[in-house]
């Protein structure tokens, strides 16, 4: 059964001013399609749609909803362009690194199309900012990367009445749906709670397949054209998931939970609220019930220059072990950890890392929970290590 599309981005929507003889022939390959035709490409100028991240989805959103003609663009991003972007982050170039991805993405656009308006926001979507940055926009993609944003920029788009396009990527899998409440779901009513933050890596930490945003971001512009034209079956109260490995596409249906905080019937969330707090809530439990304290680079190489007994053991795969590693550390992927306790020494300090931290987290939690007390977790893993003390080592 199709789902109808938000009122100001369907069939009754204003469309627009009239295109110019140059955006006739531009747009020429829309104008012959029946469901697109003038009328649908002057919806496509008069559209205002956000991009939150100029990212792995943040790249094929805005090449193709430029392209396409959609007439008003706002991209939402705080970070810089770095080398290992450029293996699946198409906005950018090599000549990019070290700029701001607004604008970088900003220059690759306007270069695709001339004839649209772009915004930039340098910024970082927080709750002191979201609704100000969502308000003047038709349509919000999101295209983070972290639990914290997603559920920051759902409750901002209910709050507000707008249709959020969700994409999420990991490894060789994606999720493609769109949360536009009261017509479906919000983005709560599929996971009403975060997962605990060291159990989810992020793409730095597992990896992602180069094209797989390619994919996914490709799949979200498709849906936001679609709800701007107002014509298809739009993903709502649907979700796509995607495997790369096996090339298949399944379908999940997802339903509007009456109980949900933020869209149910009777909603106990009614402005924004701290969304660090909220999603960082399991391990923050954890911290006050007496975890070990971390311990940073620099205090373990003081330590280990002065010969201190301390055992470091590294939980990373393979692969990431031939890239690089410290001097001296123990290999014991995480995945095979319960597996090879015994290799390690209860009785001796353990100081356990991974990349940035988050499989160390969950490697201190099995640790300790096998009997072993003397445990901390590096602070900023081996990324930190390489930044601040051995700087020969190789980044990825």
């Amino acid at each position: 059964m199709k789902q109808p599309a938000p009122d100001h981005t369907g069939p009754d929507a204003p469309s627009g001013r009239d295109l110019s003889t140059q955006e006739v022939a531009r747009y020429s390959r829309h104008l012959v399609l029946p469901e697109v035709a003038m009328e649908g490409q002057k919806r496509l100028k008069a559209a205002r749609v956000l991009l939150i991240g100029a990212g792995g989805l943040g790249s094929p959103l805005g090449l193709y909803l430029a392209a396409a003609g959609v007439g008003h663009l706002g991209i939402v991003d705080f970070d810089v362009v770095e080398l290992s972007n450029l293996q699946r982050q198409v906005l950018h170039g090599t000549r990019d690194l070290g700029r701001k991805k607004t604008a970088s993405a900003s220059d690759r656009l306007r270069d695709m199309n001339p004839e649209i308006e772009i915004t930039t926001y340098e910024a970082q979507v927080t709750s002191a900012n979201a609704l100000d940055l969502i308000r003047p926009y038709d349509i919000v993609i999101d295209g983070t990367d972290n639990f914290p944003t997603r559920y920051l920029v759902n409750d901002a788009c209910v709050l507000l009445g707008k249709p959020n396009v969700y994409g999420s990527i990991f490894r060789f899998h994606g999720q493609v749906s769109v949360f536009s409440p009261p017509a479906g779901p919000c983005y709560r009513c599929l996971y009403p709670e975060p997962p605990p933050p060291e159990s989810v890596p992020s793409c730095a930490e597992a990896g992602v397949l180069g094209v797989l945003p390619g994919v996914i971001g490709s799949l979200q512009a498709t849906e936001a054209i679609k709800l701007i034209l107002g014509k298809g079956d739009p993903l709502i109260g649907r979700l796509l998931l995607y495997d790369a490995l096996e090339m298949q596409f399944r379908e999940v249906k997802i339903h509007r939970d009456p109980h949900c905080p933020v869209c149910g019937e009777s909603p106990s969330i009614t402005k924004l609220i701290d969304y660090e707090e909220f999603c960082a809530g399991p391990a923050k439990a954890r911290a006050t019930a007496g975890m070990p304290a971390e311990i940073t680079v620099e205090e373990l190489k003081a330590r280990l220059d002065r010969g201190d007994d301390v055992d470091i053991l590294d939980v990373r795969n393979a692969e990431e072990w031939i890239l690089c590693h410290i001097d001296g550390a123990t290999l014991i992927p995480l995945t095979e950890l319960p597996a090879r306790f015994k290799e390690l020494d209860a009785g001796r300090e353990i100081v356990v890392h991974c990349k940035t931290g988050v499989r160390s987290a969950k490697a201190m939690t099995l640790l300790l929970g096998a009997g072993f007390r003397n445990v901390k977790v590096l602070r900023g893993g081996i990324t930190a290590w390489a930044q601040k003390i051995d700087r020969t080592l190789s980044g990825y």
